[in-house]
């Protein structure tokens, strides 16, 4: 077992990131299109204006921002380190060249170009990623997400967890929406800190500590044992008094 990249932490065999951050890439990708949506929402012409006599708009209209623009726009992007790049890249893009980048990694049965069909079949590279569900903020998350096993495989995993963590950060600061934590009661099963939480808008309940994930009823038969435990303590210590 290795050393996590970013923090102190061990990160499982045969990957690059702890269980914690690799959770943060689930996470992100998870809540990237409703970002993506509240973005194309301040887009959004105004329901109605005021006419003028002339039947054109009575009020200038609302300056747009620019960035929003950027976000949502087509275009490509490097995700190798050290290219160069402004931060400033289009949100489909950037997942997209990730994904690109994966996808270059992950090994797939084929022929030799140069051997008949009939010949060993060989591993080689994948030619690109093809999104089930379109080329797409939407589509290229999902596809993230089904690769991300693989994806903390690769030495890049650091980088892909700080390029994502920087465009989700720079999402948040303009529509001002982060999800909340909500600390749990019981504490964790895997290393018994008080850390569990539960954010909006995702289904598991996360450790902070160790990176340990339940789902609701698992959580929930958990906080049931713990609570069991507590007052068969309890009733031993009045018994004992």
């Amino acid at each position: 077992m290795a050393s996590c990249p970013i923090c102190p932490r061990t990160a499982p065999d045969r990957q690059h990131l702890c269980l914690v951050h690799s959770g943060d890439l689930r996470r992100w990708l998870a809540e990237l299109p409703h970002q993506a949506r509240l973005l194309a929402a301040e887009l959004a012409p105004p329901s109605s204006g005021a006419a003028g006599r002339g039947g054109g708009r009575a009020h200038a209209p609302v300056p747009v921002d620019l960035r929003v623009l950027v976000l949502l726009a087509g275009g490509r992007y490097d995700p190798v380190p050290g290219t160069d790049d402004d931060g400033e890249a289009p949100i489909a893009a950037i997942l997209g060249a990730w994904a690109g980048h994966i996808a270059y990694h992950y090994p797939a049965l084929g022929w030799h170009p140069d051997r008949d069909p009939n010949a060993t079949l060989y591993v080689q590279p994948c030619d690109q990623a093809v999104p089930a569900h379109g080329e797409t903020i939407t589509g290229w998350c999902s596809w993230l997400i089904d690769y991300l096993p693989f994806a903390v495989t690769l030495p890049i995993a650091a980088d892909l967890h700080r390029g994502l963590g920087d465009l989700i950060h720079r999402i948040r600061g303009l529509t001002h929406t982060t999800p909340r934590q909500h600390s749990q009661a019981a504490p964790c099963p895997q290393c018994d800190a008080c850390a569990l939480v539960r954010t909006d808008g995702h289904w598991h309940i996360t450790c902070q500590l160790c990176g340990h994930t339940l789902d609701p009823e698992e959580y929930d038969t958990h906080a049931a044992a713990v609570l069991q435990a507590q007052l068969a303590a309890a009733q031993d210590d009045n018994a004992a008094a």
